[in-house]
């Protein structure tokens, strides 16, 4: 991966909050080719813990998190598109965030990086994106945490692009997808390894990651999805007294052990945050009824999974009808996947279908 990572220094970027970082570094990538007139550029904005990634570049790479549906010939095309993808700022994937050196002391940043908000990812990556000589997207697309990126980037920027794919996300978090990643960040903040912040690789905040992606995962997938891949009646004897005995236990084992070391806990922390901070009604500070109003899009694609209950179909019917009413003509398909919030990531036949069908209409217009 490291052969087709680029880097770009963001300089004196001022943050949503009023902190200035100077000297930070995104990590991005690209696939195929900008035209000459520069049109025909799309930018995936990602989810919490996925990074600039998204796909292999050749059949020596490796994999990436959205393989299914990026590269030639796939849904997002790339012998047709020009796609970005940038490692969130604030992440530990390449780009700066809580635990990069500070400029100064050069020891991790920890608590003293600056607030961290949506709208400061959505203008970092935009920002790559202008620095490559692009001045508006032809498709923006931000699966979750990149959905209410993407929204962000437009109430910033009302001509940033002129369509958007917004996947498995809303306007704002709900109570209980709050509760949910509050519910993970205590799980981090007490591990008795954490020491606020002051970790190393040797006592690391093993068990409080585990029990954090433990959490999230419940909120990942559905009860359906698990009723049909786990029957009861599989158990096993544990080793000790409480122990792994069930399908589903060894489920969420096995993907909170392979998630620990993958992802900087404070990094988790000032994600999980800034989505619950977003709200798109609370950008213009005033009290309007639509506040996509001044956004100019030619038309946008809003995809839901009828089990996702991390951001239900409900909000992201919300968002249609916000886009339908001020912005732009706008399709809503709420899908029947069983996988709940990670179906556009595992039901592949659905969600590529989706976006290869809206991309091939809005390249014909």
């Amino acid at each position: 991966m490291a052969r087709h990572l680029n880097l770009y220094k963001l300089n004196n970027f001022t943050m949503r909050h009023g902190a200035v970082l100077d000297g930070a570094t995104l990590a991005y990538e690209t696939w195929g080719e900008l035209n000459e007139k520069k049109d025909n550029a799309i930018l995936i904005l990602t989810g919490l813990s996925a990074d600039s990634h998204a796909a292999s570049h050749d059949e020596s790479d490796l994999d990436g998190w959205w393989e299914y549906m990026l590269g030639v010939g796939k849904a997002i095309d790339t012998s047709k598109w020009f796609v970005i993808c940038v490692s969130s700022l604030g992440s530990c994937k390449g780009s700066t965030g809580p635990c990069s050196p500070e400029p100064i002391t050069k020891q991790p940043y920890k608590f003293t990086f600056p607030d961290l908000t949506l709208e400061d990812i959505a203008n970092s990556s935009f920002e790559v994106v202008q620095a490559l000589g692009i001045k508006q997207l032809a498709c923006v697309v931000g699966p979750s945490m990149g959905g209410m990126s993407a929204l962000a980037l437009i109430l910033q920027h009302p001509k940033a692009t002129k369509h958007m794919i917004n996947i498995a996300a809303g306007c704002y978090s709900e109570p209980f997808s709050t509760a949910i990643r509050s519910l993970q960040r205590e799980a981090i903040l007490n591990d008795v390894n954490f020491q606020n912040g002051n970790y190393s690789s040797e006592q690391w905040p093993t068990q409080g990651m585990k029990q954090a992606r433990k959490i999230g995962m419940l909120s990942y997938r559905s009860a359906q999805e698990w009723k049909e891949r786990f029957p009861r009646s599989l158990r096993q004897r544990p080793n000790k007294p409480f122990g792994i005995e069930f399908p589903v236990e060894s489920y969420l084992e096995y993907h909170a052990e392979k998630f620990v070391h993958q992802f900087d806990p404070v990094s988790y922390i000032y994600l999980s945050r800034a989505m619950d901070w977003f709200d798109a009604f609370d950008f213009h500070h005033i009290d309007l009824h639509n506040p996509f109003e001044k956004v100019q899009m030619d038309s946008a694609l809003v995809i839901g999974a009828k089990t996702d209950f991390l951001f239900p179909p409900e909000q992201q019917k919300e968002i249609a009808t916000l886009f339908n009413q001020k912005v732009c003509p706008t399709e809503l398909k709420i899908t029947n996947s069983i996988q709940g919030h990670d179906a556009f990531l595992v039901d592949k036949s659905n969600y590529s279908a989706l976006v290869k069908k809206y991309l091939a209409k809005i390249a014909s217009i």
